[in-house]
């Protein structure tokens, strides 16, 4: 709060002081006054206007101040009155109760909607266990009939199950990524073991996309959860597989990894049709499909988003570079923990 600005705001108490000041050295001259007394009335009134409007300044200062600081410092603005003293003039009490009757509106809402996100959220879940029956009662009827069935067909089928099910659990790690942290576990884990779930799940997708799968220096221990991890990478594979550039005689994915003191860093690097500059800034934006997008229909633009989100939630950091026409890169940076070693 600024004084400059609080004496602008009592500028018409200030000039109806004024204006009585002159008044009363008019009315003591009038009554041929001694010069000394009023010299003396002018000061004392003075004084004690200034004093008078100090005092209510600094006292409203004081809540103000505060206001504006609690309200900087909470990331919930609404809580704001929870971190307040009632003030002592009659004005800032106004303004309090209003903001603890917005608090407590306010907060009465948000507890409904998150109330209600997380009956959705339980429902999305149920309807992900539910539906994955049927789909594995259709991949064990394709299977099963597979002697009566056009080899063509089958193929097409599994391709379509295999995508359900990359869909189905993009939408379960969705769901789940606002309260990772209830779900995961930190520990050390081998990541050639997770890289060889991954090509063994996508053993298929790679196989008929003609894709080779290259592993090396991967047997490095990270601090990580391995479902989520093994999620994020499958979701990274996928990616590749779905961009890969028909008009290249070899396709690759090629993972490696590179240790240092300080954390392990994952390479993944495909030949696929790669991504354009301006696009790079924004894949890990939600639903950001861009050129590529465009061009291929399939696109959703939701799975390096939830990559990235799961990644800043187990601490790790992911980034990504890429040349149009040439390649596509994606790092995941493993940091190292010493204090958590020493606790284990």
């Amino acid at each position: 709060m600024k004084l400059g600005k609080y004496i602008r705001d009592r500028l018409y108490s200030v000039c109806i002081f004024a204006a009585m000041l002159i008044i009363s050295v008019l009315m003591l001259a009038a009554f041929k006054a001694q010069f000394q007394l009023i010299i003396a009335e002018v000061f004392i009134m003075t004084i004690c206007y200034v004093a008078v409007l100090l005092a209510d300044y600094y006292r409203r200062k004081k809540f103000y101040d505060e206001l504006a600081v609690n309200i900087a410092a909470l990331e919930e603005k609404y809580f704001v009155t929870e971190t307040l003293c009632r003030p002592a003039f009659y004005e800032g009490e106004i303004l309090y109760d209003a903001i603890s009757d917005i608090d407590r509106s306010m907060s009465e809402n948000v507890k409904k909607y998150r109330l209600s996100m997380e009956d959705f959220k339980e429902y999305v879940e149920m309807w992900i266990h539910e539906i994955k029956i049927p789909i594995a009662s259709l991949t064990l009827m394709l299977h099963n009939h597979m002697d009566n069935c056009d080899k063509e067909f089958a193929d097409r089928m599994n391709t379509q199950i295999r995508r359900i099910n990359n869909y189905i659990e993009q939408i379960l790690y969705y769901v789940r990524s606002e309260n990772a942290e209830k779900d995961y576990i930190i520990n050390d884990v081998r990541l050639s073991k997770i890289i060889s779930t991954v090509a063994l799940k996508n053993k298929d997708d790679l196989l008929e996309n003609n894709i080779s799968f290259e592993v090396s220096n991967a047997d490095k221990i990270v601090l990580t959860d391995s479902k989520w991890m093994e999620f994020m990478l499958n979701q990274i594979v996928n990616n590749s597989i779905k961009y890969k550039d028909n008009n290249k005689s070899e396709h690759y994915i090629k993972m490696s990894a590179a240790e240092d003191k300080k954390c392990v860093v994952l390479d993944i690097m495909d030949n696929g049709i790669g991504i354009n500059a301006s696009d790079l800034p924004r894949v890990f934006d939600k639903s950001f499909t861009g050129e590529n997008g465009h061009e291929f229909s399939k696109a959703i633009g939701m799975g390096l988003y939830i990559v990235k989100k799961l990644c800043d939630k187990l601490g790790s950091a992911i980034s990504t570079e890429s040349v149009k026409g040439r390649y596509t890169r994606v790092k995941i940076t493993f940091y190292k923990n010493d204090f958590y070693k020493e606790i284990v």
